[in-house]
């Protein structure tokens, strides 16, 4: 089964995160919680969810994995002022693996500048951030281009469990 980095850091969406994780492990998957400080916990918007980072950004390549997975919340807008977070958001992408993003999870495609010419969703907040950055923004429940997956909020989890999924496979 896949390995899959989870970029997270505090103030994620609580359910944006533990839902398609619980889905990912249920299925096999390997996660690894990849963040600023290996051993740091980050915590939910709600606290509902803490996760305890399994190893640094500077502790990781894109070869370590299958797929990356970035849930929504603050959590992206935090991560995408680091230089590291955005070379290892950027190469991942352009490694053609699966990229599993999740409502504000855009910010980090935005700052990494791999947008351009494809198609995404995210939170309606950030629809015009996407568009500048030369992306066609699709407000539906899944919208899948080549190996990014994305999903506008938590109403739309269970679509991109299954979008996921069957990209995993």
């Amino acid at each position: 089964m896949s390995v899959i980095a989870v970029l997270i850091d505090d103030l994620f969406e609580d359910i944006e995160y533990s839902n398609p994780a619980t889905a990912f492990e249920n299925e096999g998957h390997e996660l690894i919680s990849v963040g600023i400080r290996e051993g740091s916990v980050v915590k939910g918007k709600k606290n509902a969810e803490k996760v305890i980072i399994d190893r640094s950004i500077g502790q990781v390549e894109v070869e370590d994995f299958d797929a990356l997975f970035i849930p929504g919340g603050y959590s992206p807008d935090r991560l995408r002022v680091n230089e590291q977070v955005i070379k290892f958001v950027k190469d991942f992408v352009e490694s053609g693996k699966p990229v599993l993003a999740i409502c504000h999870a855009p910010q980090l495609l935005i700052t990494a500048k791999v947008l351009e010419d494809r198609k995404v969703t995210g939170w309606k907040s950030i629809k015009q951030d996407i568009i500048n950055a030369g992306a066609e923004y699709l407000d539906q429940e899944v919208v899948e281009d080549r190996n990014l997956i994305s999903s506008r909020y938590p109403g739309d989890i269970p679509e991109f469990i299954a979008a996921s999924l069957k990209k995993l496979q």
